[in-house]
């Protein structure tokens, strides 16, 4: 008899309770609240493989806990609250969604949200509907701009940017984009340079992985380069924006608004005195959501379905 594959899972499987029934028989899941660092220690010690919550970085505090630790598991793209070089020397495997590109085009959760705080910003969406639960139906206070006409540049021309070169298309707006690689383009899209595109663009969308390579991608140097009144977005990582070089665009003017869904330090515990956080109490042109880019019901079903599979199929061929 097979003895039993223990799976640790911190990732809330709410919306697809059913989701571990096609794991073997010889694998068996405990699941604790995906936001308890002390309870992922203490589980861990004795898993074969672990199912990551985006809540708790599994660093080497963690690691060094999970002596029989064969796989980690992790429901996104993004595998920042791993770390990897320390897995990796330990010789645990990491299966996370980035390379699966054909599912992830099924998946437009995130793009949909970086549409969406595009419109937060430039219309002024949360402070005129905090007015207006106020009874302050001072319409004028709220003036906000059109996209039509405007340029749209994408940093990063995967998956997600290209749907959001297609929602840019839909409000008829000028798109151009960049990237690293030598990607092909649709025909309303013109690839550009990342200094053209930052010149030549009223919005600015970020869609690309944080590596070691593009941390502070956008610093000082970028926001001085932007029209002056340009509009960031970013749904990808926080620490692609040097944030204090943001925070100054913000305060001078040179960024008329921004909304974004990440930022840098979001596993802190208080999170109430992170700089943009407190700036976004006092000024009516930051939208910051927590990270709900991949956080529908319809995106995390699929993930989640899609990821258990692939951790069976992984632990069939270790074990």
């Amino acid at each position: 008899m097979k003895r039993k594959i223990k799976i640790l899972n911190m990732f809330d499987i709410s919306p697809c309770p059913g989701v571990f029934d096609v794991l073997d028989e010889n694998m068996e899941v405990l699941s604790i609240p995906g936001d308890d660092r002390q309870k992922a220690k203490d589980s861990i010690r004795d898993s074969d493989a672990c199912i990551a919550s985006l809540k708790i970085i599994l660093d080497k505090e963690i690691l060094d806990e999970a002596a029989n630790l064969k796989v980690i598991a992790t429901v996104s793209t993004g595998t920042d609250h791993i770390d990897i070089e320390y897995a990796k020397k330990r010789g645990i495997e990491i299966i996370s969604l980035k390379d699966d590109i054909k599912f992830l085009d099924s998946i437009t959760s995130t793009a949909e949200l970086a549409w969406g705080l595009l419109l937060a910003a430039v219309r002024k969406m949360p402070w005129a509907f905090d007015a207006a639960k106020e009874g302050v139906w001072a319409r004028d206070l709220f003036r906000g701009h059109q996209l039509s006409g405007k340029t749209l540049g994408i940093i990063g021309y995967g998956r997600l940017g290209r749907m959001l070169a297609q929602y840019g298309k839909a409000f008829r707006m000028n798109v151009i984009a960049c990237d690293v690689k030598e990607v092909s383009s649709e025909s309303h899209v013109k690839m550009v340079s990342m200094d053209d595109l930052l010149k030549e663009s009223d919005v600015i969308s970020i869609h690309v992985h944080l590596t070691p390579e593009n941390r502070g991608l956008i610093n000082a140097d970028s926001f001085s380069r932007m029209k002056p009144g340009a509009v960031l977005v970013n749904t990808s990582r926080g620490a692609i924006v040097d944030e204090k070089a943001f925070l100054v665009a913000l305060e001078t003017g040179r960024l008329s608004a921004a909304g974004i869904d990440v930022i840098d330090g979001e596993w802190n515990e208080n999170l109430k005195e992170h700089p943009l956080i407190r700036y976004s109490n006092t000024h009516d042109n930051l939208v910051i959501t927590p990270h709900l880019g991949g956080v529908t019901f319809e995106a995390q079903k699929s993930a989640i379905e899609f990821t258990v599979l692939k951790l069976r199929a992984k632990l069939r061929l270790l074990m």
